[in-house]
């Protein structure tokens, strides 16, 4: 059988200081650190940009560490009276989590692949087997590499063709830098690579190649494929560069080109498809002798055309689906018999399959109304179903095979969640109006017969950026706040994806107000319905769902109770002024370059650092990594003191910062991970239940039905 392989080349496209004491409080209150002020001016596009906290970026020095220590410090100070609700909630969480528990297996060449959990260890175990009923081999233990360590991240991993080899990659201090390691998986030992800053791989057919893209040191960005001869030592051979920085397989979030060559000749010249091109993406798969390249040349919603691996330039290119204004084609897989099309209409994901001889099309249908569904991995070329994984807010995950050929659904596995009963939830999707009148969907789960009289508390999530959709998924977490009667809810604003690229389109660049806007008009339609009241609303967003979050709460203070915010966007100007960063340079096109003044101008307009000023906030917690290498620690850091500096009300602002190795999504143990949310949970639960009323048992029946 042939393996379906890909290798993405992934280009994303001071002074000293000390802590200051606090102003007095109440006699024994814990009281917050107050950073030093050192002025900073910074000239930009003719304005003049003060930065008082512009040391704590120096990152590493005994004043920088102290400052952030004392605001962890003080967070869980404030948090102490919440420790016996966060053991109560950690507790729960963790009862709905079958601890011991495996993923369906799927084939790839000869053997079945899957990974499992056990009970008390943080981290998965990757194992095969060469029949569904022949012993099992582990391949790879996560938790015996992570023993010793405070973390451990793994990057992926890839099987040779064969079967004997192993090529993983590993991140030991959450900053996303990756080690990449081959394991012999016929002695189970891994072999001397130990190559640094690999972003992705691939094998080549007979395994004795390994091609790998690595990352720029200083930017961070992946821009080299290299070509590595398993077992040699000697330095391994240039194969591309891309010097630019700005594309991803080569792309940026506007603009991509693609090179391929034959696997089974490791030594090929790589031919180009087509060359890149100003708001132009193409992504590419293969099948027979044909290239199905996915192509938003005929608008922005992309179409599907095919064309000769031969003669692969766009005069040659055959449409096979085209472009339609209300379905986003979000992706294409190419199997021996159907293409699989992912796609996206009404705010939903959808699953539809192309007959590649007759070009008939077909859409999966889903029972719920409101849902996730996402294609899985499926390595074969020649299989006759394609599987997904399916979920809702009460559905849980659920591994799916669907023949292409009849569309019958064949549920593999769902994902067992001890101690749930799905019958005591509802899921509602409503359209609030926007500001322009835009109709936006908000998804929101609660308890069955909840009040709709405006005395319930709601907390609304919100992220519309990069033309990324959230997914309404399942989250057994999430139901320590809906017990307790907290509704859960899901702003899908401008800027997401959920409504293909137009909806991006219109919350990027000189267009990124309809994001805040749309989400302040989703909370205030939430309260007219009486889902909710001003006093009783919570707000969360994370990255740059937390630059929304300093956005909305700098517009409207008065609108919300409380805040959760992790690793936030918030130094919006300083940091796309900082060419070294990351993701500065590819994402000049999602929020605009403030080297150029009309662009420096909007976005200072509603960048939440520069935008904070003397007035009442609402009750905050930020939530940050120390090695956070997407969003820097130093954006929360000098926005919570400013904060501090201005704002005029007494409510609680915490500050909880993670000194140990950690990345942009936290720990990477589960359970540790699984205490982070409740420290979270109990915080919310604080604030708008009460940590008495949060404490006492849930009603009769809460919790007591298993869904397997």
């Amino acid at each position: 059988m042939t393996k379906r392989r890909a290798l993405l080349l992934a280009l994303a496209v001071a002074g000293c200081a000390s802590v200051q004491k606090s102003a007095p409080a109440a006699a024994g209150a814990p009281q917050p650190p107050v950073a030093r002020k050192v002025p900073h001016v910074t000239q930009v596009a003719g304005d003049t940009l003060r930065d008082d906290y512009f040391w704590l970026r120096d990152k590493g020095t005994p004043e920088v560490e102290s400052y952030l220590r004392a605001e962890a410090a003080y967070a869980d100070a404030m948090m102490k009276p919440t420790a016996a609700l966060r053991k109560t909630v950690y507790d729960e969480m963790l009862s709905r989590i079958q601890e011991d528990d495996s993923t369906p297996p799927v084939r790839i060449g000869t053997f079945w692949y899957y990974q499992r959990t056990e009970k008390g260890k943080q981290y998965p175990i990757v194992c095969r087997r060469a029949a569904l009923d022949a012993p099992e081999q582990v391949i790879l233990d996560v938790n015996a590499l992570a023993q010793g360590k405070k973390f451990l991240g793994l990057g992926g991993w890839e099987v040779s063709d064969d079967g004997t080899q192993l090529a993983y990659s590993t991140d030991e201090t959450g900053f996303r830098q990756y080690d990449l390691h081959v394991r012999d998986l016929r002695t189970r030992r891994d072999g001397t690579e130990k190559i640094a800053r690999v972003d992705s791989v691939a094998w080549s057919r007979d395994g004795k190649v390994l091609f790998y893209v690595v990352e720029d040191e200083q930017e961070k960005r992946p821009y080299q494929l290299y070509r590595h001869v398993v077992g040699e030592t000697g330095k391994d051979d240039l194969v591309y560069e891309e010097k630019d920085f700005i594309f991803v397989t080569s792309a940026s979030h506007t603009t991509s080109e693609v090179r391929f060559f034959g696997a089974s000749d490791p030594n090929a010249s790589l031919v180009l498809v087509q060359p890149r091109e100003a708001g132009h993406e193409y992504y590419v798969d293969t099948r027979g002798g044909l290239l199905y390249i996915r192509t938003n040349s005929g608008g922005r919603n992309f179409r599907l055309v095919t064309a000769p691996v031969w003669a692969p330039r766009k005069e040659n290119w055959t449409e096979l689906v085209p472009h339609r204004e209300d379905v986003m084609l979000e992706r294409v897989d190419a199997f021996r018999d159907f293409i699989a099309l992912h796609e996206r209409e009404g705010g939903l994901p959808q699953i539809a399959f192309l007959d590649p001889s007759t070009r008939a099309r077909r859409r999966v249908q889903f029972p719920e109304v409101d849902y996730d569904v996402a294609p899985e991995r499926n390595p074969e070329f020649d299989q006759k179903t394609f599987r997904v994984v399916y979920q809702s807010p009460v559905t849980p995950q659920s591994w799916m095979d669907i023949d292409a050929a009849s569309l019958a659904q064949n549920v593999v596995k769902r994902q067992p969640v001890p101690n749930y009963d799905p019958s005591r939830y509802e899921v509602e999707r409503v359209w609030a109006p926007a500001k322009d009148g835009t109709r936006v969907p908000v998804a929101l789960l609660h308890k069955k017969g909840a009040p709709r009289d405006g005395t319930g508390a709601l907390l609304l999530y919100g992220y519309g950026s990069y033309g990324i959709d959230i997914p309404d998924r399942f989250n057994s977490n999430v139901f320590s706040l809906v017990d307790r009667g907290i509704t859960y809810a899901i702003a899908h604003i401008r800027g997401g994806g959920e409504l293909g690229k137009k909806w991006h389109d219109q919350g990027r660049m000189t267009n990124k107000m309809n994001t805040f806007t749309d989400f302040i008009a989703c909370a205030e339609y939430l309260i007219a319905q009486r889902f909710t009241s001003k006093d009783r609303l919570a707000i969360m967003g994370g990255s740059a769902g937390g630059l929304l979050m300093g956005a909305v709460t700098n517009m409207r203070p008065d609108l919300f109770k409380l805040v959760v915010t992790y690793v936030p966007f918030v130094d919006v100007i300083n940091t796309m002024l900082d060419e070294t960063l990351p993701l500065t340079v590819p994402e000049f096109e999602e929020w605009g370059n403030p080297k150029k003044p009309d662009e420096y101008r909007y976005m200072k307009r509603y960048s939440p650092y520069d935008n904070v000023t003397a007035k009442a906030y609402p009750t905050m917690l930020v939530r940050s990594s120390y090695n956070d290498s997407l969003v820097m620690y130093w954006e929360p850091a000098k926005y919570v003191a400013k904060l501090r500096s201005l704002k005029t009300d007494s409510n609680p602002l915490l500050f909880k910062i993670n000194m140990d190795p950690a990345g942009h999504g936290g720990a990477s143990g589960r359970y540790d991970r699984l205490k982070d949310v409740a420290y979270d949970y109990s915080f919310i639960l604080e604030q708008l239940v009460g940590v008495q009323l949060a404490q006492q048992p849930l009603s009769e029946g809460a919790g007591r039905v298993s869904l397997d």
